[in-house]
């Protein structure tokens, strides 16, 4: 499986979660040294991992990757994209986006699911394999001040959907994961926004921020494994109870 972003946080978490459970990992990530890293952790608990840079807004960098899954392995099961733009942390009300900020989150979100559905689904066919895509509750309550991040995740649920549709004949499942878990981006965007704590520990029913492997690395398993053999189009809240659509 090849999984985006995954040199550090929920990518990290979940390429831990499904090593431990017998998967081979592709850790990718546009910091290669990330990407090694997460490998040879992955190696230190007895999983078989490799790391490939790969930068999602780019077609060439993202059809390398696959390439490069292929020939490590042999086939694709599973492509899990949770790469994030770097300016997702930022609170930007709509009259203060900074159009370059724009631009990044659309394309590391919803353009760069599209090149890594487009590059991985003839191989996910033929594994009879899944698309996993990383959503946000931004998507669901409407963020304030937010409104560029809480927009491209909102594209990426509706991507979920219409792929699991168009897929779905060829044998694909297409599902989405909403987390909320500790991450170097959530520190980030507390670190920014420390009034935005409380609020957010209040919202959830568990009254706590998940964990990036044993919470949403395990939700995200269970999604992609064969016990949800019969489960697309479905976006999967794992945030402790905060939202409940």
């Amino acid at each position: 499986m090849l999984i985006s972003g995954a040199g550090r946080g929920i990518g990290r978490g979940i390429a831990l979660a499904c090593a431990r459970r017998g998967a081979q990992i592709v850790v990718t990530d546009v910091a290669l040294a990330d990407a090694q890293a997460v490998a040879a952790e992955i190696g230190t608990i007895g999983g078989v991992a490799t790391a490939l840079a790969c930068d999602v807004t780019s077609r060439t960098s993202v059809e390398a990757a696959v390439a490069g899954t292929i020939g490590a392995y042999g086939r694709l099961d599973c492509v899990v994209h949770n790469a994030t733009s770097r300016y997702s942390p930022l609170s930007e009300p709509l009259d203060d986006i900074v159009e370059a900020h724009w631009d990044d989150l659309v394309a590391v979100g919803p353009r760069g699911a599209f090149l890594l559905a487009a590059a991985a689904r003839p191989h996910l066919a033929a594994s009879g394999g899944s698309l996993l895509l990383l959503i946000s509750n931004a998507a669901y309550h409407g963020a304030p001040d937010l409104p560029a991040y809480a927009a491209v995740k909102g594209a990426l649920r509706g991507m979920v959907k219409a792929l699991a549709r168009e897929w779905g004949p060829a044998g694909i499942r297409v599902n989405g994961l909403s987390p909320l878990a500790m991450t170097p981006a959530l520190e980030r965007y507390l670190d920014l926004y420390p009034e935005a704590e409380t609020p957010l520990l209040e919202r959830a029913a568990l009254r706590r921020f998940g964990h990036p492997e044993d919470d949403i690395g395990a939700a995200a398993t269970l999604l992609i494994g064969r016990d949800a053999r019969f489960i697309t189009g479905q976006t999967l809240i794992a945030d402790g109870g905060g939202v409940m659509p």
